[in-house]
């Protein structure tokens, strides 16, 4: 018998999901689960999580990854076990024992490296992970049991957090948070506070509590949002402004709206601001203002960053069905 297989119809979504990523996928098979799920054409994720790592995974669809980068660029906060006295070939749970040593710190020591690590620090990006060296993964080169030079990463902790902790069991073990600058590895920090305390150690446990002004409180996990209907996934949007938040708002009439769109400069009364969130009018009564895109304001101009097109700003006054 001859089988008929569905192909998917694909559509124009436009909007940012927050996904609270499960454990055992990369961030990019969630990332295609979602855009799967909601039918979307196009999506791109605002950050890396590892497999083993769970937790906050913004994901742009349509118009909104324009705009991703802002929260690539965003601090993040996470959880973490560094599981102490056992060092990995990876810095996590994924990795082979490498080395076992007696832990015979106090908390005293514990929290006097805690303070060393916190503030601006440099790591040495690890070679399990997606940096690239000539076009190729630096993950490639370990698994191929190659070890590559890598250039010191400087990078900042704000915070860092003794939460728990055991230094005496067969599993002894700091559960923290760090809230950090783009970059940071955490599995490096947890290797590196090991090693700074005398017995080594690895990440057991990763998770992404928040990303610049994204919580886990918002996210939806990727299995309830298989649950539901399609157009309760579609509710679960967020609009694309959300990515502009922090950003100094300008609403432009029609006329300069169109004008703007065009790339063209406009003239007006605004301070100088180098993150400006543009909007024109909806052509909907009794609704919001709709976004035209970002721009930055100097010398009275308002001069034109990325832009929504206006097939784009229709489609989302219009969704598709």
């Amino acid at each position: 018998m001859q089988r008929h297989s569905t192909r998917v119809q694909r559509r124009p979504v436009h909007g940012v999901l927050l996904l609270d990523k499960p454990l055992g996928l990369s961030s990019n098979q969630a990332l295609q689960k979602a855009k799967w799920l909601l039918r979307a054409e196009k999506a791109g994720h605002t950050g890396t999580l590892d497999p083993l790592a769970t937790g906050v995974l913004p994901i742009c669809f349509g118009a909104a990854t324009k705009f991703s980068q802002l929260h690539l660029d965003a601090d993040k906060t996470y959880e973490t076990v560094v599981r102490l006295g056992v060092t990995t070939s990876t810095a996590d749970a994924e990795g082979e024992v490498t080395e076992t040593r007696p832990v015979t710190c106090t908390v005293g020591q514990v929290v006097e490296v805690l303070d060393r690590f916190t503030g601006p620090i440099t790591q040495i990006p690890p070679m399990h992970s997606a940096l690239k060296k000539d076009g190729k993964a630096l993950y490639e080169y370990a698994r191929d049991g190659e070890t590559i030079e890598r250039e010191p990463r400087h990078v900042t902790i704000h915070e860092l957090e003794l939460i728990d902790l055991d230094l005496s069991s067969e599993s002894s073990y700091l559960r923290l948070r760090v809230c950090c600058s783009k970059g940071t590895y955490i599995r490096t920090l947890g290797e590196d506070i090991g090693r700074a305390l005398g017995c080594g150690g690895h990440l057991s446990l990763l998770r992404r509590i928040a990303t610049g002004a994204f919580s886990e409180a918002d996210c939806i996990p990727l299995d309830a949002l298989e649950r539901l209907d399609e157009p309760a996934r579609l509710g679960k949007l967020l609009p694309v402004e959300v990515l502009l938040k922090s950003h100094e708002r300008v609403t432009l009439d029609a006329d300069n709206s169109a004008r703007f769109l065009s790339g063209l400069r406009r003239r007006g009364q605004w301070p100088d601001h180098a993150q400006v969130a543009v909007f024109g009018p909806s052509t909907t009564a009794g609704t919001e203002p709709v976004l035209l895109g970002s721009a930055h304001t100097r010398s009275g101009e308002l001069i034109p960053g990325r832009l929504l097109s206006p097939i784009e700003i229709q489609q989302i006054l219009e969704p598709a069905s």
